[in-house]
């Protein structure tokens, strides 16, 4: 699939080797359609980084017998966040890392953005115009993906683009 036509492929990465191998994928096996200053085409890599107040379970109740209900602790966010930033810079190094390794690091670009990772992703993609979204697939057994949900199932659905999942070889 070396199309040229391609001027906006996005790469989704969450920081598992299923996402980076479909990084891998993406820039052995697509080529884009030649740069120029009306049309610049890259790769980009998106994060989609869970807001802290997802990630800490912010959203308790009322506080029991008689507390504030919106009841919030800066510095427990201002710590989450910080550890989010760190995890979200480690999982762009990596790919970088991957992009040069393939000497693709100037047809690439990183993104990212806070929020539930399956609308996010579909948002961005519309936003961009992508020609393809290219995604891993962790293949979480039934009872997972009924309480985790699918991204990339839900990605292959909503996207407004042609997604390629790319599933974990495991005899590689």
């Amino acid at each position: 699939m070396a199309g040229s036509d391609l001027g906006c492929v996005i790469v989704a990465v969450d920081g598992s080797e299923e996402s980076m191998n479909a990084l891998r994928w993406a820039l052995d096996n697509l080529k884009l359609r030649p740069s120029t200053e009306e049309s610049p085409s890259s790769f980009v890599i998106l994060h989609v980084q869970s807001a802290p107040s997802i990630v800490a379970g912010l959203n308790p109740g009322a506080i029991p017998f008689g507390g504030p209900s919106d009841f919030e602790v800066p510095a427990f966010t201002a710590a989450i966040e910080a550890h989010q930033k760190r995890i979200t810079q480690a999982i762009m190094d990596h790919a970088q890392k991957i992009c040069a390794e393939k000497n693709a690091a100037p047809n690439v670009k990183t993104q990212v953005v806070i929020g539930d990772p399956k609308e996010k992703i579909c948002e961005v993609a519309e936003n961009l115009h992508a020609d393809l979204l290219v995604m891993g697939c962790r293949a979480f057994g039934p009872i997972k993906r009924m309480f985790l949900g699918s991204v990339s199932n839900y990605c292959t659905n909503h996207a407004q683009c042609p997604v390629i999942i790319i599933k974990d070889n495991p005899s590689s």
